[in-house]
């Protein structure tokens, strides 16, 4: 765990539409499709949870109330509750995680960039923060990719990873299979995981609303040498479609969620 982690703020987009998960995404937001029973949002702050941060801002959108309904009333669905119907409600034994979280409207047609750019008032002027999308998770140690960004000390760290394929490899000698792969890893190269840690001179580089965090202002940080790739060789898996929601959702259920690496 990081020495003074409660410092150090985790950044969640979660506005965009979903829409090549539409089936579930019509009457929800994306990070509140639920994997395992719990949002993939709740699994995504439990990654960062395990590492001691807790203080986290969510960047609202598309049917961003439901997002809000959700934390407001967190405490009462997790706990034991005597209703009184004259005097109020009497709250036991609460469930809830000792978490602070930062709603934070940040516009429905605002891109990626720009949600930024509309949280940073509530960012320190130099304190380091995490960022990250809501829709994907990993086993990634968080704490090791912080150190990683303190010491090279330049704005901006991704985490690199190698997706895995989502068909099996034939390993071919001329017209003979000597050997299949289920879903390997991916060889062609690496990608950006989607875990950020950032400067807050970083969000320097979003010019406004409509700017695509992961265009302009990613070109230019590599292209000034502020950008550093934390390597991940871990499990990484996006939700992009229903059957990468099927996938997760089975290992959850299974018990077998790599990523799931807290103790409950």
């Amino acid at each position: 765990m990081i020495d003074n982690a409660r410092g150090i703020k985790a950044v969640i987009l979660a506005g965009g539409r979903g829409s090549r998960l539409s089936e579930e995404t019509d009457t929800k937001p994306k990070p509140m499709v639920e994997i395992g029973g719990r949002p993939i949002l709740w699994h995504i702050m439990k990654i960062y949870a395990q590492h001691g941060i807790t203080d986290f801002i969510i960047c609202l959108g598309y049917k961003g109330a439901k997002i809000k309904d959700y934390f407001y009333n967190y405490n009462l669905y997790s706990a034991d509750i005597t209703v009184d119907l004259r005097s109020g409600t009497t709250i036991h034994q609460s469930q809830a995680e000792d978490w602070r979280v930062t709603l934070v409207e940040t516009g429905l047609e605002t891109q990626t960039g720009g949600r930024l750019r509309r949280i940073r008032k509530y960012l320190g002027d130099d304190e380091m923060f995490c960022m990250t999308y809501g829709d994907a998770v990993a086993d990634i140690d968080i704490t090791a990719e912080i150190a990683f960004h303190r010491a090279h000390g330049h704005l901006a760290t991704v985490a690199a990873v190698r997706p895995m394929a989502r068909f099996g490899a034939l390993h071919l000698d001329g017209d003979s299979v000597d050997r299949f792969e289920e879903k390997p890893v991916e060889e062609s190269g690496v990608i950006s995981g989607g875990f950020f840690v950032l400067n807050p001179k970083a969000l320097d580089f979003i010019e406004d609303d409509t700017t695509l965090w992961e265009k302009a202002p990613m070109e230019r940080l590599a292209a000034s040498g502020e950008l550093r790739a934390y390597r991940h060789g871990g499990f990484w898996q996006p939700m992009d479609t229903l059957r990468d929601r099927m996938t997760l959702d089975q290992l959850c259920e299974s018990g077998q969620g790599p990523w799931m690496t807290w103790q409950e």
